[in-house]
């Protein structure tokens, strides 16, 4: 069933390697040897519960909503097929309405709008991330993340509500056909609402790691303001002395760092590398990962971008056509090199999210920088 993607929420219909979820496919070594305004969270008072086997708990925050079975079914028509938006690996996400005051089911177009996620009962690792993302998501509030309104676990039934987001993600608006171009000033403030949301999340006590950032997990609000969804992935940063946390790899191809992937030592970093990547695709319109440029051998869009990127004019060479020529010739240089900075082979040399939200606000602000590039200049060289 074809679907539209503005009424997307945290799903984009395109290649499989880019279709991803909370339990994204994980990445193995052999892949890496392929491809080489905040707002503080609200203290909230929990209830346990139990997460599957008898040995293991985890927290519900009373900052959300516990549906019953029976709400969502009102509040989506029974789960019927033309309330659906998305579908994905870890189950199907469907439009609903609730009221804005009580929340309870309201009558079809009117109420608020909310996306309900339905878990597919037989997935036990998407279980694990589900609960992961009720524990972060509730107890975290910040205007660059999507909020989560409540969950509902009853029987086998897995499900989250969260806020709509009408314009879907960001993905469909740079890669999708048909769709229309960002324009260069919406695609900076995006930028800055992604950095700013991974920002927020590094400056908890402890840490919080997002670990999936990429272009389908940002979605975005009906005048473009960029949240971060899906936090099934998201860890706990290392504490104390530990300069790492090490985890099995997951995240998905072309966006997590190549250190993390090949030892499983996670730190802040890894999200300022793949903060890196997703400004190489505002910047380029290509995805992170694309087996046509190079005659069906996959190639990441950071190894294709980079020559480039070491000659003095030849981000004009990579940035996306659609764009025009409509954009700030200094601007772009400035992203693309803020983008290189992210991207540095050594982690401990990249700048942290702070100073990266510092330097775009600092491009974005600046005074205009003499005429846009024209389009001519903009023909991408073949790869």
């Amino acid at each position: 069933m074809q679907q539209n993607p503005n009424f997307q929420m945290g799903l984009c219909v395109g290649k499989s390697a880019n279709v991803a979820h909370v339990s994204s496919t994980q990445l193995t070594k052999d892949a890496v040897n392929r491809r080489e305004g905040n707002q503080e969270s609200r203290a909230a008072s929990f209830k346990k519960v139990s997460k599957g086997p008898a040995d293991e708990s985890f927290r519900l925050s009373n900052n959300l909503k516990a549906f019953t079975l029976n709400d969502l079914k009102a509040a989506t028509k029974n789960f019927r097929s033309d309330s659906l938006i998305g579908e994905g690996g870890f189950g199907r996400v469907y439009k609903g309405w609730i009221d804005e005051t009580t929340l309870a089911p309201a009558k079809p177009g009117t109420g608020l709008v909310v996306a309900v996620k339905v878990l597919k009962s037989e997935s036990r690792q998407g279980h694990r991330e589900w609960l992961t993302e009720v524990d972060y998501m509730g107890r975290l509030r910040h205007k660059s993340l999507v909020k989560l309104i409540g969950y509902c676990q009853e029987c086998e039934s897995r499900l989250l509500v969260y806020e709509f987001m009408p314009k879907g993600c960001l993905e469909n608006h740079l890669f999708r056909k048909g769709v229309e171009p960002i324009a260069w000033a919406t695609r900076m403030r995006i930028a800055i609402d992604v950095a700013q949301g991974l920002s927020f999340l590094h400056s908890k006590e402890p840490s919080i790691i997002y670990r999936d950032l990429k272009a389908s997990n940002i979605l975005l609000s009906s005048e473009f303001t960029a949240r971060l969804s899906d936090f099934g992935l998201a860890r706990n940063g290392p504490v104390g002395d530990n300069t790492h946390v090490s985890t099995r790899v997951v995240g998905t191809s072309g966006y997590a760092a190549p250190e993390y992937v090949a030892t499983g030592h996670l730190t802040m970093n890894n999200d300022v590398y793949s903060f890196g990547v997703v400004l190489l695709e505002l910047l380029s319109g290509r995805r992170a990962i694309d087996d046509e440029r190079a005659g069906g051998v996959e190639e990441t869009l950071v190894e294709w971008v980079k020559p480039f990127l070491n000659e003095n004019r030849g981000v004009f060479r990579i940035m996306d056509t659609q764009l025009g020529g409509r954009y700030s010739k200094k601007g772009a240089q400035a992203v693309a090199a803020l983008a290189l900075k992210c991207l540095h082979k050594d982690p401990k040399l990249r700048p942290t999210m702070a100073e990266v939200v510092a330097s775009l606000e600092e491009i974005v602000n600046a005074p205009k920088n003499g005429p846009e590039v024209s389009s001519l200049a903009l023909s991408p060289r073949s790869s």
